[in-house]
Order: structure tokens, then C-alpha cells, then sequence
């Protein structure tokens, strides 16, 4: 058999199987295909689809501005290499992941499978040094809670011993309310929501006193007994029914780190309280 016949033959039968799937997909109910697309607009973060969004939409107007049709390994590595320009390594793997999901879910493409574009973004991190928060010690946080002024750091000592304690992400603390604390008179139990799992984790917090022991003095309103923000804007020795944002939050670990003169305070993140926890329980011996 000739080329020119065997290709033809190729060309025929991939015609077939197209017919085959179009009355294939003609056959399912307007039903399965609603429920189809709600279940597959469902399958990215909820918190962060947007976010998704952005460099696939990016990555769709690179392929129009090339006049590019197919998505292939070619296409994706031309494109994550013009990115790599301008883009950190870990800058470059997290719009990767991002790329990867969408163009799942809306192009039914898997770019996992591309072995050269893998390698490509693994060479693009060599030498490269990821920047991790610093920490907070044991005696850092100890001379922090009882030298601070309580008129002043209250809301930022609370942060810190619910942070600490529950090796808490920033969202978790803002996300955190009245009704996940239980006062059991000599301690608190706080349930902490945890953004990942979507489970909430239990936290029994003695030394309550510490966290609650200005309140009365402080807050200028009777709280109500509905959902709300467990920490509340804290200035000049008076509370506010503001409750306290994600960036006030995350900057709980620089503000410690400023009152207590350590070197480097822009190094002291939002994540100083997960990563300090996570060291306190392994410099105690506890497998976390």
C-alpha cells in the first residue's frame, strides 16, 4: 500500500471516530450536560478561581497573538520560556499549576505529560533560593507577651498565642469568630477553620487570662451573640467593631519583630506563625 493511500485511509477513519463521537455526545441529555458543566465549573478553588483565571487567559491571548491553534508541548514550552524572562522559577511552577488546571478542565489538555516542559522548568531553578519567613523563639515570644504594652499590642498578642498555639495560616485567623471559642472557665477551646481541609481543628488554649484579661476595659459595645470576627481592630486602647483584615493580620509577625529590634523585620511574614509553631513542636520532640 502506497503512502498517499495509507494516509487517506488514516484521514477516513479519523472522520469515522469524529462522526462516532458527535452522535455520541447527541445522545446525551440536556440534563447530563447541565450537570456536567456545573460539576466541572466546580472543580477549581472556590477561593481562588479567579486567580486561576488570570494566567489562563494570559497564556489564550499569547496563543491568539501567535496565531496558535493547538495546544502542544511546543506551544507551552515557547511560551513558559518567553515567561521565564521575566519570572522566578517559583513564580514560573505556580502559573504552571495554574495553566494546568484550566486548560484540564476547559480544553481537556494534560500538559503533565510533557516531559521537555517539565525539564525546562526544572532547570529554571537551578541556583535559584526560595526566600522562607523567619521565625519567632520561644524566649522572643515569651519577652514579647510580657513586656508589650496590653493598651497597645492586645489584638497582636492574641494573634500571636492563637497563631502559635494552632500553627494557624493567616485566613484561618481572620476567618476565625466568636462562636468557635468555648470559654471553659480556667481555659478556651477554640475550633480553628481550617482553609485547606475545610475541617475545623480543635485547640484547647489554657492561660485564657493572657488573651482576655483588657477586654472588659477595651471594648467600647456589648458583642452580639451572632457570628462575628473573633479579633476586632484594637487601637489607642479601644476596640472597634472593624473586625481585623488579612493584611493587619499577616503583619502581626513584623510588628513583634519590631518591638523587639530583631534584624531583618520585612523577612518576619504572614506564615512566621505556622513555620514558628511547626519549629516550637519539633524542638520539643513532638512528631507534628
Amino acid at each position: 500500500m502506497g503512502i498517499t493511500k495509507l494516509l487517506l485511509k488514516i484521514e477516513e477513519r479519523g472522520k469515522r471516530h469524529a462522526c462516532e463521537g458527535a452522535m455520541n455526545n447527541n445522545c446525551e441529555s440536556e440534563e447530563i450536560v447541565e450537570a456536567a458543566n456545573i460539576a466541572i465549573s466546580n472543580l477549581l478553588p472556590t477561593k481562588s478561581r479567579s486567580l486561576y483565571d488570570i494566567p489562563y487567559n494570559r497564556f489564550k491571548k499569547w496563543c491568539a497573538e501567535k496565531n496558535v491553534q493547538v495546544y502542544s508541548e511546543n506551544v507551552l514550552l515557547a511560551y513558559f520560556i518567553e515567561n521565564a524572562k521575566n519570572y522566578k522559577s517559583s513564580t514560573l511552577w505556580a502559573q504552571y499549576s495554574m495553566v494546568k488546571s484550566c486548560l484540564i478542565i476547559y480544553d481537556n489538555i494534560d500538559i503533565s505529560k510533557f516531559p521537555k516542559l517539565i525539564a525546562f522548568l526544572k532547570r529554571t531553578g537551578d541556583g535559584y533560593q526560595a526566600k522562607k519567613s523567619k521565625i519567632l523563639t520561644k524566649s522572643e515570644i515569651d519577652r514579647f507577651l510580657s513586656s508589650a504594652d496590653d493598651k497597645e499590642f492586645l489584638m497582636i498578642k492574641v494573634g500571636l498565642i492563637l497563631g502559635i498555639a494552632g500553627a494557624c495560616r493567616t485566613d484561618e485567623l481572620v476567618n476565625l469568630t466568636v462562636d468557635d471559642i468555648e470559654d471553659v472557665g480556667s481555659s478556651l477551646i477554640v475550633k480553628i477553620p481550617n482553609t485547606k481541609t475545610k475541617f475545623h481543628e480543635s485547640l484547647w488554649l489554657p492561660m485564657w487570662e493572657i488573651c482576655l484579661n483588657c477586654f472588659e476595659n477595651t471594648c467600647p459595645f456589648v458583642l452580639p451573640t451572632s457570628s462575628i470576627s473573633a479579633f476586632l481592630c484594637y487601637k489607642a486602647g479601644k476596640c472597634s467593631s472593624q473586625p481585623v483584615g488579612k493584611n493587619t493580620m499577616g503583619k502581626i509577625p513584623s510588628v513583634v519583630a519590631s518591638y523587639l529590634k530583631l534584624p531583618d523585620v520585612a523577612c518576619y511574614t504572614g506564615h512566621c506563625l505556622r513555620r514558628s509553631s511547626a519549629t516550637l513542636l519539633a524542638d520539643a520532640g513532638v512528631d507534628h
